[in-house]
């Protein structure tokens, strides 16, 4: 969540970096508003307060000098009624303003560009160069259905359109991957944990998920749970309302879940294949550090996920989103994007984000700096998606005879 406090005291220049998010004109004009509404009642309630002040500091001089109280006690009392009315109003106005804020996307880096979608995201650098081929290289699902790897039309049928069922060296393969990422990342130092895959609404308004983006959740029926769009949800929140030691940061985590998402609004997007499915496999990274420590996790967090992709022999490039294509809770997002080349294109296949302290203001989580509590910086990202993973060594490792070879580094784990 913004801090209203910057919001009000740099509300000029925050308002110009929001409107790079696309936060509409009249929502910035409703907190403006807001903020000149609460100022103007607090300089009543102040007011109302010095006079109660000074009035109640009149009582012994009117005794002393043998005054009739009556009219000062009536005086008082309807002061004091107006200065509850004032602080009433004071709360229902700050009330209106955190209600605002949780709509409102974090505030962008200043070298985050300017954009409103992946056509203004700036390539950073490339990993790897593609691999020629000396024939046409098939699309994924082409493979699948020759090596028996990937069953959409089973998929859908135990479930529904965008579910797939993996079978034989497809979903071995998977597996394989899945350990062998947690095992890379936590040769890098990041902790293995394992999380519910499940959560209540306040780990998902702690990562910003909710209320914003409710309509691209599954919700359990009867329960106050979700399941996880992400392992950033749980993962986080295991800090959810804590004050940690300053010692004992940065926290490094990686996790394997499920997610789930109804990909709401992505209709006739990537309908064929598995690259946007309701239910995929991820491997991910979190990070709790102190501000100061953020921006070097942050790019120790891109870095791991980069040489995962370089481990396996994937093509890949680094990607610095624009403002306006960042998800909600980021101040700053770079993407690795793996090369496909039965698609012959770049998709994204990771996501590592530094939300500042958004979520930590979100879901309270500080540590103890000098016997004071500050805010944490909370960082995530994707190491990998699994399923993606699993396409991009399909189509890159694909054989004229469309067999598939297995990386080398991989094999092991099968």
């Amino acid at each position: 969540m913004v801090d209203l406090r910057q919001v009000e005291k740099e509300f000029d220049t925050v308002s110009a970096a929001l409107k790079r998010r696309g936060v509409e004109e009249g929502v910035l004009e409703r907190i403006k508003t807001l903020f000149e509404e609460k100022k103007a009642v607090r300089a009543r309630l102040e007011a109302a307060q010095a006079e109660q002040n000074a009035k109640s500091r009149l009582f012994g001089q009117y005794k002393r000098e043998g005054k009739d109280v009556t009219q000062l006690q009536k005086e008082v009392a309807e002061n004091k009624a107006r200065i509850a009315a004032l602080n009433e109003e004071v709360r229902v106005l700050e009330e209106r303003l955190a209600e605002l804020a949780t709509t409102i996307p974090n505030i962008p880096d200043p070298d985050v560009p300017d954009g409103e979608d992946e056509e203004a995201n700036v390539e950073i650098k490339r990993v790897l160069e593609p691999a020629s081929f000396d024939f046409k290289p098939r699309e994924h699902w082409e493979l699948a259905e020759r090596n028996g790897w990937i069953d959409f039309e089973r998929g859908v049928k135990i479930a529904k359109s965008r579910f797939s069922a993996l079978r034989y060296e497809g979903a071995r393969l998977e597996r394989a991957l899945i350990n062998y990422m947690l095992d890379f990342n936590r040769d890098r130092g990041f902790e293995e944990v394992y999380v519910p895959f499940m959560v209540n609404a306040e780990s998902l308004f702690g990562t910003g998920q909710l209320p914003k983006f409710a309509d691209d959740l599954f919700k359990i029926e009867g329960e106050e749970l979700y399941m996880i769009p992400t392992a950033e949800v749980p993962v986080t929140n295991l800090f959810r309302d804590e004050i940690l030691k300053k010692e004992e940061l940065p926290q490094r985590l990686t996790a394997y879940t499920p997610c789930f998402r109804k990909e709401a609004g992505s209709a006739g997007r990537d309908t064929r294949g598995m690259i946007r499915q309701h239910q995929f496999d991820k491997v991910e990274l979190v990070a709790i550090t102190t501000p100061e420590e953020s921006d070097r996790v942050f790019n120790e967090m891109v870095a791991c996920a980069s040489d995962l992709l370089t481990s396996l022999g994937l093509p890949h490039r680094h990607m610095l989103l624009c403002a306006g294509d960042m998800g909600f809770s980021a101040a700053k997002t770079v993407d690795l994007e793996v090369w496909l080349p039965g698609q012959g294109r770049y998709r994204e296949i990771s996501s590592i984000s530094n939300t500042r302290d958004f979520q930590a203001r979100r879901a309270r989580i500080r540590y103890k700096e000098e016997k004071k509590n500050r805010l944490v910086h909370t960082l995530n990202g994707s190491s990998l998606a699994v399923g993606r993973t699993l396409i991009a060594i399909m189509e890159n490792y694909q054989q004229a005879d469309g067999s598939i070879v297995v990386p080398e580094i991989l094999r092991p784990y099968l």
